[in-house]
């Protein structure tokens, strides 16, 4: 493809665009916005062959009706729930993700979450910044080893987490209905969910948004759960039904949270998950590091270039798309 192609960026959150040009160069002009929703983005979207997405969505079928030429739509991060796969498969438009570029510190801050929890670091923290110096004000706590760790999901971030939970000396359960016990090289004993909810000391939430896992941790799970567990989410908000889980809280049908992630986000203020010394609340942070940034930002200009080059992009989540895409691939 010649570099009479237009790529246009939604929204991005680093300060320099270096990366972009230079994957371009050659290739094609870009365009970069700071938009967060189609309405903004879409009139200059409205002729491009591409775009790069960071936030800005969602992406629907009705958006995509006005963008005729894109071919492909690479987002920079690993979750694709803002973007109608089933419509852009239908219009031959590629989509793309990065799967890859954050597994260690959504891991890494999964664990963070879960030893905040357990040894209420942030609470302490607030406590002797108020002027007080109370061990005891944040009994009961319990010891890492020897407790259960529940994963929810067992992809690629789970299995990280398996790994860092069994060296703290925790006993480690999945649930995934696509993971056969075994199949990974990773600590964990396969169990349904009911086992999960009910056996764990800490569950950590890992599947990807789709209908099927929409608020699925709801009342029924809570219920089910032992009163002194934890749940920690560093996957999306929505997976939580929100309303449950203050209700769970107001029960004391749990001990606590650790949330990277909400829904809605960002949380408003005030909000009743706010302002509890059982709850931590993080600005979706987990998936930030200066490593994890760089191939952030590398990994979405370059499924672009490799498509406007006639190569078949890396990271295809509609796969099914390869039989009639616009792109020609």
């Amino acid at each position: 493809m010649s570099g009479d192609a237009k790529v246009v960026l939604t929204d991005y959150v680093w300060d320099s665009l270096d990366v972009e040009e230079e994957a371009l160069k050659g290739l094609a002009s870009l365009v970069a916005l700071q938009t967060k929703t189609p309405e903004e983005f879409l009139p200059e979207a409205s002729d491009c062959d591409a775009i790069l997405n960071t936030y800005a969505g969602p992406i629907t079928a009705e958006a995509m009706a006005q963008m005729p030429r894109c071919k492909l739509i690479a987002r920079y991060g690993i979750g694709v729930d803002t973007i109608d796969l089933k419509a852009a498969t239908e219009a031959g438009i590629i989509v793309t993700n990065n799967p890859t570029y954050c597994i260690q510190e959504v891991a890494e801050h999964a664990m963070a979450l879960m030893l905040g929890c357990a040894r209420r670091v942030p609470f302490f923290d607030r406590q002797v910044r108020a002027g007080e110096w109370n061990v005891m004000a944040g009994k009961p706590m319990f010891r890492l080893e020897g407790s259960t760790l529940g994963l929810l999901g067992f992809g690629n971030i789970a299995r990280e987490v398996a790994v860092r939970g069994a060296a703290f000396g925790m006993k480690v359960l999945f649930s995934d209905p696509f993971v056969e016990e075994g199949q990974f090289e990773a600590p964990g004993r396969k169990v349904e969910n009911d086992e999960l909810f009910g056996e764990s000391d800490i569950i950590s939430i890992h599947p990807p948004l789709i209908p099927q896992t929409r608020g699925m941790i709801n009342d029924e799970v809570f219920s089910r759960m032992k009163s002194t567990a934890y749940i920690v989410n560093c996957s999306r908000g929505p997976i939580i039904d929100t309303d449950a889980l203050v209700r769970a809280l107001d029960a004391g049908e749990i001990a606590g949270c650790g949330l990277d992630t909400t829904d809605p986000e960002p949380l408003p203020d005030p909000h009743p998950l706010r302002g509890r010394d059982n709850v931590i609340i993080n600005p979706h942070a987990a998936w930030y590091s200066l490593e994890a940034m760089k191939g952030l930002q590398a990994g979405a200009p370059s499924e672009v270039r490799r498509m406007l080059s006639g190569e078949w992009p890396v990271n295809v989540v509609n796969r099914d798309v390869k039989d009639n895409n616009r792109a020609g691939l």
